[in-house]
């Protein structure tokens, strides 16, 4: 594969959640550009004149209102790393387990706020609106933070904590409930000396559609599984048309998410980077803005002198 070509449109609906490349050992999924620009004015230039703009966030921008991302050193929940529990494999072994990792992040997810950064996006989206102009998240994040900031354009390629889904008749349903079963109340401490609470299957969350009662998981794409394939034809239809691309919070090593900046880059359509650090792909976007998403962004997304309401 050339440094110029990126994965078909056709071929992102058949690919799964994963923390490499699904293209083949040695190769790349971007192209190579001049080192980015940190040049606020010049971003804010090609923003003023963006009609359709994407933003693809990770975990990054929520770990700015107090949720861990499990990445890197401490990236663990007891003593397991995320992508440990988040399997197929893993809850069939021990679903208790697995619930006790979800009750946790569950819990933690509805007592956080979204914080400016959040807000910048959901403001600047229903600004633009109002303008004819368009703004569509497509989130890696489970916890609903954009929605509860306020933004209604947005696609959660990863599901949703907030969700469940019925092993055995398959119905999906939201769920705030906290805690989500009476078992799992006071249960799901990360600290490594915590011991499982080993919490009897029929115990677990069930499901309460009439006669099922089968065990319910949580409404997440999981490693190595299959993305919907309906939500990534949405995101390839939102990449094809944006002009301009915001990477906000995201390391850009979990796949098919980490391809989507680089293909609107190899079109030439103008991406900006918004992270704590460099990533893989920094050098492929044409801006790069070092730093919390919470700060940067609203001065980035603030109203442009040349904005009139339409």
């Amino acid at each position: 594969m050339g440094p110029f070509q990126t994965v078909p449109s056709r071929l992102i609906s058949q690919l799964y959640c994963g923390l490499k490349s699904p293209a083949a050992k040695g190769t790349k999924i971007c192209l190579t550009m001049a080192r980015p620009s940190s040049n606020m004015a010049n971003f804010r230039e090609v923003f003023a004149k963006a009609k359709h703009i994407v933003v693809i966030s990770g975990a990054g921008i929520s770990a700015e209102s107090g949720l861990p991302t499990f990445r890197g050193a401490g990236g663990y929940w007891r003593k397991w790393k995320a992508q440990d529990l988040a399997t197929p494999q893993a809850f069939a072994y021990n679903p208790s387990r697995v619930w006790e990792f979800y009750h946790y992040r569950r819990e933690m997810m509805q007592r956080v706020e979204p914080n400016p950064g959040h807000l910048a996006i959901a403001e600047c989206e229903a600004r633009l609106h109002k303008q004819g102009r368009r703004v569509m998240v497509i989130t890696q994040n489970i916890d609903e933070l954009h929605r509860k900031a306020g933004t209604k354009n947005i696609l959660e390629i990863h599901g949703s904590i907030f969700k469940t889904r019925c092993t055995s008749c398959g119905v999906v349903a939201e769920n705030h409930k906290s805690p989500i079963c009476p078992a799992l109340s006071g249960k799901g401490a990360p600290d490594p000396e915590t011991q499982d609470a080993t919490i009897p299957v029929e115990k677990l969350p069930r499901c309460e559609e009439a006669a099922c009662g089968g065990l319910l998981r949580p409404h997440v794409v999981w490693f190595g599984e299959n993305l919907d394939p309906s939500i990534l034809e949405e995101v390839d239809r939102e990449l094809a048309l944006c002009d301009l691309c915001l990477v906000v919070g995201t390391s850009s090593v979990v796949y098919p998410a980490a391809m989507f900046a680089p293909q609107v880059s190899a079109r030439g359509v103008p991406v900006a980077e918004f992270n704590m650090e460099i990533t893989p792909a920094t050098n492929t976007f044409r801006f790069h803005f070092q730093g919390p998403c919470g700060k940067i962004l609203p001065e980035a997304l603030a109203p442009h002198e040349t904005e009139t309401v339409s």
